[in-house]
């Protein structure tokens, strides 16, 4: 019975001093990454003109990107309704008649 109780005063006390642990190890590790992430954001926050034309041109050419590859993904949906029919019974197509 001294060991099982033992053990579990033993357990509790390490989960308490692992949990403050982590909980301390956190805090440490979340304020590094943003004092990190605010130095990596501070030259855009002070862009000049140019870097606004810069700006808007790299998002023209992802917007073109983007569109290329809607286009790229409709034609794929559209290849494979066609290799698998009519689903249900139903055509995605009207049935036009043979002449």
């Amino acid at each position: 019975m001294s060991q099982r109780d033992g053990f579990t005063g033993g357990f509790l006390l390490g989960t308490l001093v692992g949990g403050v642990v982590g909980g301390v190890m956190a805090a440490v590790v979340a304020s590094r990454q943003k004092n990190e992430e605010n130095e990596e954001n501070t030259p855009f926050l002070k862009s000049s003109k140019t870097g606004e034309l810069e700006t808007e041109a790299s998002i023209e050419m992802a917007r073109r990107r983007l569109e290329d590859k809607i286009a790229q993904l409709n034609n794929a949906i559209d290849d494979v309704r066609q290799q698998l029919g009519p689903v249900n019974g139903k055509s995605t197509e009207q049935d036009m008649p043979l002449q």
